[in-house]
């Protein structure tokens, strides 16, 4: 099993400062091998063939490398014998060699040496992670700056002893034991972090003798329960529960508060120590927020998954496509812009990140797949509008909160009997006898809880389970 426990650490001066030293040599040494990546690719397939200063000819970067020390530069491996006793040279990947020039960094470089060897490896594997996202569609890597860059990774070396941890060539740092780890799990990964009010560390442990959670067979009649996410109430289910939403940034003292140290930042002169502070205060006041709703979504998702179910049918929402900009109207004759409904729809993209249902969504599937409940995404396309008394579709049954059928009269909740819709439409997926067209048939004995893989993430909760209700 795999776990991930935070702790907030308790660095003396000369740690911290010698913390925030690494964070910048990191994302130097982070800029420097992505420009090099992107300063060889440019070299070899867009400039295409160049002028050889030793031997004064015509080259081609495609068979000869412009830098030898560069990010495809060395590509071939050593001459290694395969199992038919043949010599082959396997191509090595720009990480790799990356990762094999680290020596000749510290030579020239000698502040990185430092740095743990293992943090630098993990330092260009990052990268490699961005370049793999990259392939798969989301988006070039891009250049860190401090904002964005504020952690590192340690895979070995690290103990920890009552309420210290070791962590290579940074030796022995103290930190708040608020949890503390079981017998028998191993330490794999750590991951030291910097936020507004100090550094913390995520340890990520494992205990092989402990199974995996695995899903509960589940039997002819399943109990689903369906929910439906909201804005006035944060979730509404299928059995007529609501729950609060706190809106934490959204409400009025919130956004006095905001408004009024924002201003104060505003006032400050540029570049004076005094503005730093106050943008400090602005930023810890988001995170006072952030942790805030975290806490309230772990508690939300217990109240959900403790519940006498068998599987949860949740919204499949596209979050991003919701929270996009109106299209652009403009007048064909003059060619000035026309107004979209961007400055309204504006407030209501504040409310849906307040609302944070993609982390909820998150927290529900990682506490179902420890209980061993099976969750479902159902799509929601018509849920609230549909009658569930003669299956009528139409936008104007729907008058906020209020639900009137306007072909047979049926009233009820707009948002429970869309959470009941959900409810049903979950339970057609499980026993596969939709009719409607497009519905995957979906087995429910071959329903697999998630994997701990995805699990293991920055910020899981403890195993204590929270049951007291949210008021």
């Amino acid at each position: 099993m795999l776990t991930n426990y935070v702790y907030k650490l308790r660095p003396n001066q000369t740690q911290a400062l010698k913390i925030s030293a690494w964070v910048d040599m990191l994302r130097s040494h982070y800029n420097w091998c992505l420009n090099d990546r992107m300063t060889q690719y440019y070299q070899q397939f867009i400039e295409g063939n160049y002028c050889d200063i030793r031997t004064k000819g015509e080259a081609s970067p495609l068979t000869c490398f412009v830098s030898k020390s560069g990010a495809t530069g060395n590509p071939w491996k050593d001459s290694k014998l395969d199992f038919e006793g043949k010599a082959r040279n396997p191509r090595r990947s720009a990480g790799d060699i990356q990762i094999t020039a680290l020596p000749e960094l510290k030579i020239a470089r000698p502040w990185y040496n430092g740095i743990d060897s293992t943090v630098l490896q993990q330092n260009v594997k990052r990268l490699d992670i961005a370049y793999k996202n990259f392939f798969e569609g989301r988006g070039f890597p891009k250049f860190k700056n401090r904002s964005n860059f504020t952690s590192f990774t340690f895979v070995m070396g690290v103990k920890i002893k009552g309420n210290k941890i070791y962590l290579p060539k940074l030796g022995w740092i103290r930190f708040y034991n608020s949890r503390p780890i079981s017998d028998g799990f191993t330490i794999k990964v750590c991951a030291v972090r910097k936020r507004q009010n100090g550094w913390y560390i995520s340890v990520r442990i494992e205990d092989k003798s402990v199974p995996e959670y695995s899903a509960i067979s589940v039997a002819d009649s399943p109990k689903v329960i369906g929910c439906d996410l909201g804005i006035t109430k944060l979730v509404h289910l299928s059995d007529g529960y609501q729950i609060e939403n706190p809106k934490f940034s959204t409400n009025k003292k919130a956004k006095r508060t905001l408004k009024i140290r924002q201003r104060r930042v505003i006032r400050k002169t540029k570049g004076s120590k005094n503005r730093k502070k106050a943008a400090i205060r602005v930023s810890r006041f988001h995170q006072k927020i952030g942790d805030k709703r975290q806490a309230y979504q772990w508690k939300t998702a217990n109240l959900i998954v403790s519940r006498n179910i068998d599987i949860i049918a949740l919204e499949d929402l596209n979050i991003s496509g919701m929270m996009r900009r109106c299209k652009i109207k403009s007048d064909e004759k003059t060619g000035r812009f026309l107004k979209n409904g961007q400055s309204r729809k504006k407030g209501l993209n504040r409310a849906i990140s307040d609302a944070g249902w993609g982390d909820l969504g998150l927290k529900i599937e990682y506490l179902a797949a420890k209980q061993g409940k099976i969750v479902i995404k159902v799509n929601p396309k018509h849920s609230s509008q549909e009658c569930r008394s003669c299956g009528h579709i139409d936008k104007s049954n729907r008058d906020g909160e209020k639900f009137i059928c306007v072909e047979c009269g049926y009233h009820e909740h707009a948002d429970i009997g869309a959470a009941k819709t959900i409810r049903d439409r979950a339970l057609r997926m499980v026993r596969g006898d939709s009719a409607k067209p497009g519905v995957e048939h979906l087995n429910a004995q071959k329903i697999s809880a998630r994997s701990t893989s995805k699990r293991a993430e920055f910020g899981n909760p403890s195993n204590r389970d929270i049951k007291n209700e949210i008021s």
